[in-house]
């Protein structure tokens, strides 16, 4: 799908073309001052040498109209040697200026997406990540071109330089045009300059035009993947859609496509109506300039010079560069609307008003108990509040079971507990200290997480599992001490190269895990971290691919293992799982309903012994309930 379409702006940019050009300088910082300084002066001497080849042009002629008999080739030798060296250099100049603008454009790309990179993960939180206008703003800020609209900083930059030199040469050309002839210089230059100008602002427009239907190209984008994903293939040809998706993905494609094809074929004819006006403008200076020439009003020299420099002021004129400018700008505001979006921890004065930044308060080192204190959340666009004044506490070293239906806001606890968003009323304590007065890496070495969609790296096993705590150095005995927990060595053992095989067949030497293996890498991540300083590991539903036996294996030796000074926070859809938790709460309504052991809350008869009952019989009638997937993993 293309990238660029998924970026539209819902309005007009407010950038004039000042500020717009102003902006596309700031990326030059990045460059190294002497790679700068070199390509710029380059690019000014080629701007110069149209007016350097006109005079030289001019006074090749005139000596060689002055010069009669034997002398003509000898008074004729350093003009024309000025001349053809004037040409070597046009040559030269462009061959070095190439590589090294190729070179800057690298600098400043390879900045502007570190720094891009490096904002989008310095944001403490994913709530604006997740949001479909910051997800637009980055794809369209990365500067990753794939058609036509679209252009890099880099572009915009580049284009900046040879627009600031080409004036000089504008300058240089209309000085020696006006030597000759005065009244040419604002016959020529200012149709042009105004052509160009109507041209930049046409092609912006195009460009908008283009995003604003960009939702038309995703919706067609959106039937070409399924028609050629192997994931739908099996429902493409079973129900006969192939025909309807073609039918669907052409009328959005035309819906998109069509208005821009009368626009372009409008501008086209404007273009050709551009072009005759410069034309016009040309013959109205060349005509008595050649006139003058030939009927000796005027020396030939004068005529050459005069045809020669005008031509060169017609030629400084770059519509590229106005394509790159327009291009590059929406880069550019997309990056200043990101860093609005997404302010990192250093913007203070980025913050939404009456936001405290953090202070950054030491975390306690030992057991951790945390509290949930009347934690009320709904995620960012929304009205539905999935945590309503929710209090809950997880004490030192403690097993504690979160059980609930679907959709009761289970995982949403588990990311408000690892920070990643934060509550939208009421607050989560750390041994005494509120969350919020903590940076988050502070907090985030103290726990550790398996995610339900977790991630699966083509990495080799042993990276897998030291991901879990990447910021300390490697620790054999915590990494063979994790595998032994999460049930890992059984699989370790069958694989060609132990610790050091890529789990990804794509890579040389790697395979493939099922599932389940996948879900022991990952625990085992999470229990490395604990193993190396972590003190409060939290599981979503961690072992959802494992069989009864297994995960019970699992987690009998996960509380075994845990110590007294670990606590563990589990949410298992398998109630007969967290009978061994030493404390279980159902999580209903946005609130903790029922508290207690498992036998505790059977005797009560309440909503948990009714879950598990249910769970019970499907049980007994041979349900497995366990999540499968199409991987076959190793043998």
């Amino acid at each position: 799908m293309n990238r660029l379409n998924s970026a539209q702006p819902s309005q007009r940019s407010p950038h004039s073309p000042l500020t717009r050009r102003i902006a596309l300088l700031r990326p030059l910082r990045t460059v190294p001052r002497p790679l700068l300084a070199g390509i710029s002066l380059l690019l000014l001497a080629q701007a110069l040498l149209p007016a350097a080849t006109a005079v030289a042009m001019g006074q090749l002629v005139g000596r060689a109209e002055r010069l009669t008999g034997d002398g003509v080739l000898g008074g004729l030798l350093w003009p024309l040697a000025a001349f053809t060296v004037l040409l070597l250099a046009a040559h030269l100049l462009e061959s070095f200026i190439e590589p090294l603008e190729w070179l800057l454009k690298a600098r400043i790309v390879g900045a502007h997406r570190a720094a891009l990179l490096r904002r989008a993960v310095s944001v403490p939180t994913i709530g604006a990540l997740e949001q479909p206008r910051t997800q637009q703003l980055v794809q369209a800020a990365s500067a990753d071109p794939e058609n036509w609209t679209e252009r890099t900083p880099a572009d915009g930059a580049a284009a900046q330089l040879r627009f600031i030199s080409a004036a000089c040469g504008f300058v240089a050309s209309s000085a020696v045009l006006a030597a000759f002839a005065w009244w040419a210089v604002p016959v020529i230059l200012l149709p042009v300059v105004a052509l160009r100008i109507r041209f930049v602002g046409r092609f912006t427009e195009l460009i908008r035009q283009w995003l604003t239907r960009a939702d038309r190209a995703q919706q067609g984008g959106v039937w070409a993947e399924a028609m050629t994903s192997p994931s739908t293939g099996k429902d493409v040809r079973t129900f006969g859609l192939a025909e309807w998706m073609l039918v669907e993905q052409r009328r959005h494609l035309l819906g998109m496509f069509e208005p821009l094809w009368r626009r372009t074929v409008h501008a086209s004819w404007e273009n050709i109506g551009h072009g005759m006006v410069v034309l016009g403008c040309l013959l109205a200076v060349f005509v008595p300039a050649a006139a003058s020439g030939a009927d000796g009003t005027q020396s030939a020299a004068v005529a050459t010079a005069v045809l020669s420099a005008g031509w060169s002021l017609v030629s400084l004129v770059d519509y590229a560069d106005g394509r790159d400018v327009a291009g590059a700008s929406a880069a550019i505001e997309a990056t200043e609307e990101l860093e609005k979006l997404l302010p990192v921890p250093d913007d203070a004065a980025a913050l939404p008003a009456g936001r405290v930044p953090r202070q950054g308060t030491k975390m306690p080192d030992g057991p951790l108990h945390v509290r949930f204190e009347g934690v009320s959340f709904r995620y960012p666009g929304t009205e539905r509040t999935v945590l309503d004044g929710l209090d809950l506490e997880i004490r030192p070293g403690e097993l504690l079971a979160v059980v609930g239906l679907n959709g009761a806001g289970k995982s949403t606890l588990i990311k408000l507990l690892s920070g990643l968003y934060e509550p939208t009323g009421g607050r989560l304590t750390a041994n005494g200290t509120d969350l919020a007065d903590l940076t988050p890496d502070a907090w985030r070495r103290r726990i550790s997480v398996v995610f339900q969609d977790f991630v699966r790296y083509e990495l080799s096993a042993a990276d897998n599992v030291t991901l879990g705590q990447a910021a300390v150095p490697r620790e054999e005995t915590a990494l063979e001490a994790a595998a032994r927990d999460a049930g890992l060595t059984a699989v370790l053992e069958r694989l060609p190269h132990g610790w050091d095989t890529p789990l990804a067949r794509s890579r040389t030497d790697g395979v493939d895990l099922s599932g389940g293996q996948w879900q022991q890498v990952v625990l085992a991540r999470a229990l490395y971290a604990v193993h190396t300083g972590s003190r409060l590991l939290v599981l979503d539903e961690p072992t959802a691919h494992l069989d009864v036996r297994t995960e019970f294996d699992v987690f009998d030796r996960l509380a075994r293992a845990r110590g007294d000074d670990t606590s563990v926070v589990l949410i298992s859809h398998r109630l007969s799982t967290v009978r061994q938790a030493d404390r279980i709460v159902l999580l209903d309504g946005g609130r903790i309903t029922e508290s207690g052991t498992h036998d505790e809350l059977i005797a009560r008869q309440g909503a948990y012994a009714e879950m598990f009952a249910i769970q019970a019989e499907r049980f007994r009638r041979g349900h497995e309930d366990r999540i499968e997937e199409g991987e076959y993993g190793i043998a």
